[in-house]
């Protein structure tokens, strides 16, 4: 085979090539075909609705912000709070309060009896204490119970979701420390814009 020849083979052959190359991914994104009259079904995945963010952090955070790395148990004690907030019919604000403490009272950790460690009888996600009525020990280890009872004392704040998180937050635990509470609004808002609606 002469060498004219040959080059013309092989550049026929590489046309070839190249042209299934580029018409294969072309023809994986073209329009579902018709067989046997009956339209191919398309899966299309649909998103998750977005939270509106203005209902998460109405009136801006207050001061510096702290935030903390997660562990799969943190999370999912986030989602639990987020879930017994829905369960209470209560928004998603109601959640970010109700996150924010918890970050701040157990950093999202339900805390069992810790000895000297314990802040009197302060348990669960909340530091809620069986001595001040808030239910039995078992009851406020439950991130359910715990956050239903919470957010039971929030809905007795009156104008609660006009009020800074602080202090909503405050007027329910009644802490020693106040305005810490804030310093976790915005980790809080982050946990439900993500979780929500999960």
């Amino acid at each position: 085979m002469n060498t004219i020849l040959r080059k013309s083979v092989l550049g026929v052959a590489g046309l070839a090539f190249a042209g299934g190359v580029f018409a294969g991914p072309a023809a994986a994104h073209a329009a579902p075909t018709v067989e046997s009259g009956k339209p191919v079904a398309v899966a299309v995945q649909a998103d998750k609705p977005a939270v509106d963010k203005s209902k998460l952090i109405p009136h801006g955070v207050q001061g510096a912000q702290s935030r903390i790395d997660l562990t799969d148990e943190q999370v999912a004690n986030a989602k639990a709070i987020i879930a017994a907030t829905k369960k209470a019919g209560m928004d998603e604000r109601a959640a970010v309060v109700s996150i924010a403490t918890a970050l701040q009272e157990s950093k999202l950790e339900n805390l069992g009896h810790l000895g000297d460690r314990n802040d009197h009888d302060s348990l669960g996600l909340f530091q809620q204490r069986p001595s001040s009525g808030w239910g039995t020990v078992e009851q406020i280890t439950d991130p359910e119970y715990s956050t239903t009872a919470f957010l039971k004392g929030l809905k007795q704040v009156d104008g609660w979701q006009d009020m800074p998180l602080t202090e909503a937050a405050q007027t329910v635990q009644v802490s020693a420390y106040p305005d810490h509470y804030a310093q976790w609004e915005q980790q809080a808002a982050d946990l439900v814009g993500e979780h929500w609606n999960s």
